[in-house]
C-alpha cells in the first residue's frame, strides 16, 4: 500500500471531508511518533503494538565482495513490536 492509498482509506474510514484532511491526520500521527522516539520516549497503542527506539551493539561484518573486515557503529533504531490483537487480526485472514 502506498501513502496515496493509505490516505484514500483514511479518507473513507475516518469520515474526513476532503484528501488534505486526512493527509494532514496521517502526516500528524506519523510526526507525533517520530518526535517521541527522537525524545527515546516510547509509545503503546493497546491492542496495536508499541513503537520504542532501540539500541544496536556494535560489531564486525565482512565486506562479501573483499572480504575486508569493517567496523559497524553502534546506533539507535525504531522498532515496532505488534499488540496481541493486531496479531490475531492479520493471523485470523
Amino acid at each position: 500500500m502506498t501513502k496515496t492509498e493509505l490516505v484514500n482509506l483514511i479518507l473513507e474510514k475516518g469520515g474526513f471531508k476532503s484528501k488534505k484532511e486526512a493527509e494532514n491526520a496521517l502526516a500528524a500521527v506519523t510526526g507525533a511518533i517520530a518526535d517521541s522516539l527522537v525524545k527515546g520516549e516510547k509509545i503503546t497503542l493497546v491492542g496495536f503494538g508499541t513503537f520504542e527506539v532501540r539500541d544496536r551493539k556494535a560489531k564486525t561484518a565482512i565486506n562479501p565482495a573483499t572480504k575486508a573486515k569493517i567496523e559497524v557503529p553502534a546506533k539507535k533504531v525504531p522498532a515496532f513490536k505488534p499488540g496481541s490483537a493486531l496479531k490475531n487480526a492479520v493471523d485470523a485472514k
